[in-house]
């Protein structure tokens, strides 16, 4: 099963689509969890990720705006898609009938 921060890293490629690139995934996460997000655990984990069939990365064109240097892009696989569902809804059933409230 996957981790939570795995799970938020592949919702956050998904949300980006064909614009999902390691900075704009960190991004991403930061604005929905309301956390900050370490690159190196954000690398770390792409890295995983791909190991375990679950995303595929490559490089893109260099661009001016990030000083000639290359974006590394992310697509989430079919296996990824599934492991992403599978972890939605176990969170669903374990807190089926739960009323969280903040204090």
């Amino acid at each position: 099963m996957l981790g939570e921060f795995e799970y938020l890293v592949i919702s956050a490629a998904v949300q980006r689509g064909e614009n999902a690139y390691g900075a704009a995934i960190r991004e991403e996460i930061e604005q929905t969890v309301k956390r900050p997000c370490s690159i190196g655990a954000l690398y770390t984990t792409l890295d995983r990720l791909e190991s375990k069939g679950l995303i595929e990365t490559w490089m893109g064109e260099a661009t001016a705006e990030r000083g000639g240097r290359a974006k590394r892009m992310v697509r989430v696989t079919g296996k990824g898609v599934g492991e992403a569902s599978a972890f939605y809804e176990a969170m669903k059933r374990a807190t089926r009938g739960l009323a969280w409230e903040s204090k």
